[in-house]
């Protein structure tokens, strides 16, 4: 009977595919005041802390990204006003980081896109201060010598549907809804 079941879970293991663990990752974000324009911005990065994709063949069938989001940090500014806008996006006005450290963000699929420049949209549900949402972005994907690469062009969420609001007496008027992201994640 140990035996059926061990051959169960090895079947199971091979029919879902093959795992790849993340090595590297650049994860960029971007988030706007009053216009969505550079002048108005803050741009930054976050880290991956943990990952993987599973293949099947040369084929993306899932994969789950966890952000650290205690890792957030502003890269257009330095000193004193960087450090408070990085406590900034940490509290409670933004990713109350103390309660929810992680974000993850979990592949449901990946299909062909149109563009030629990045063929790809990746499929999936980012989870952000316990708030699930479909979040697709379009994606450059490589698969060589079984490093994977997925690299995508610049794209946008609604921090709103993550509860991810500026609580201040303007509210979110002078803070933008989007957030944008460019996601370069290395596997293998």
């Amino acid at each position: 009977m140990k035996n059926l079941v061990l051959a169960a879970i090895l079947a199971g293991g091979t029919m879902f595919g093959q795992t790849k663990k993340v090595v590297d990752s650049n994860v960029q974000w971007w988030g706007y005041k009053i216009a969505k324009t550079e002048a108005s911005s803050h741009n930054g990065v976050v880290n991956v802390k943990s990952g993987d994709v599973i293949m099947k063949g040369n084929n993306i069938v899932g994969g789950t990204f966890a952000l650290d989001m205690n890792s957030i940090n502003a890269l257009d500014l330095t000193g004193e006003y960087q450090t408070k806008l990085n406590n900034h996006l940490k509290n409670g006005d933004f990713f109350e980081t103390d309660k929810f450290p992680t974000a993850t963000y979990k592949i449901t699929s990946v299909k062909k896109n149109n563009n030629k420049a990045f063929p790809f949209m990746v499929y999936g549900n980012l989870t952000a201060k316990n708030k699930t949402n479909p979040v697709a972005f379009p994606a450059k994907i490589s698969l060589k010598n079984g490093v994977l690469n997925i690299v995508s062009d610049k794209f946008s969420f609604d921090r709103q549907k993550f509860d991810i609001a500026y609580a201040s007496a303007a509210k979110d008027v002078v803070v933008k809804d989007d957030i944008d992201m460019i996601i370069n994640v290395t596997a293998k």
